[in-house]
């Protein structure tokens, strides 16, 4: 048996078999099958992206591992290799995967001090808080920087090596923030959890 691969427009596969002295495994044929037409569903229509059990599952696993191979991933969702990447790339193409990255160990490269700091704006203007972003994007120790509802503006997650520059970053940069009406910091002792894994339903 000879299997020949067709490709037709709007990325349908047709697979056209000859037969010679062996029989075909209908049932590997049809999850074949089905899930090349389940891959024609996956478009960017905004919110609606119309999701399988086994795009969330690929999801999931490149959340945990975002070095496995192709290879490695088809033999986890339980397809061959060529509709697993045009699945991910699908995911790629709608910006469900925005990219990949890689985590560094904080600890090992020096950085000793996390914290939190809530900041309060003095003034409530369209120029100051213009202003006040501008200036919390010259500050590479801020890692994160959220608006955010309650008595604070926004909150900012900083990366320092030690308490000496937590003490500058306080004193010589964001003291010198006009915008800034009042900070509260709060160093962070432990962590208990720090899930890189979106809650979905998987």
């Amino acid at each position: 048996m000879a299997l020949q691969q067709i490709k037709l427009p709007d990325s349908i596969y047709l697979w056209r078999f000859v037969f010679k002295s062996k029989l075909i495994t209908i049932s590997s044929l049809l999850h074949e099958l089905n899930s090349l037409f389940l891959n024609e569903n996956l478009k960017p229509t905004g919110m609606n992206h119309n999701l399988d059990k086994i795009d969330l599952k690929i999801l999931k696993i490149l959340q945990e591992n975002a070095k496995i191979t192709n290879l490695q991933l088809s033999g986890e969702i339980g397809l061959s290799p060529a509709p697993t990447l045009e699945r991910v790339k699908k995911l790629e193409t709608a910006k469900l995967i925005k990219g990949y990255y890689t985590q560094v160990n904080e600890e090992a490269l020096g950085i000793g001090i996390k914290a939190v700091i809530q900041i309060t704006l003095a003034r409530q203007l369209e120029n100051a808080i213009s202003n006040f972003k501008k200036e919390i994007n010259k500050i590479p120790e801020i890692m994160e920087c959220y608006q955010v509802t309650g008595n604070a503006d926004y909150i900012l997650i900083v990366l320092l090596k030690d308490i000496r520059d937590f003490e500058n970053l306080i004193s010589q940069r964001l003291s010198k923030v006009e915008e800034i009406g009042q900070m509260q910091t709060m160093v962070i002792l432990s962590k208990v959890k720090d899930s890189k894994l979106l809650p979905l339903d998987y």
